[in-house]
């Protein structure tokens, strides 16, 4: 099945699998919000730095805030 045959499928598909595509993306977007501040404070401990920690945990809540913008303004078929 290609892509675009999948996509369709999925248009059609139950509710359960729509709500398992949004469980996952929510869980893909916590998880970029989570690891650049996990990433920072380790090397925040292998550097003996002290601001990694906290740029990541800035840089990830950016990048997931853009994702939910983006997934919000993504038209519905």
């Amino acid at each position: 099945m290609t892509a675009p045959e999948h996509r369709q499928h999925h248009d059609q598909g139950s509710p359960i699998g729509e709500a398992m595509v949004w469980a996952s993306r929510i869980i893909a977007i916590g998880i970029a919000m989570f690891l650049p501040a996990v990433a920072g404070n380790w090397l925040d401990s292998r550097l003996g730095t002290r601001f990694l920690g906290m740029a990541g945990l800035v840089l990830g809540f950016v990048l997931g805030l853009t994702r939910l913008v983006q997934l919000s303004r993504r038209k519905k078929p």
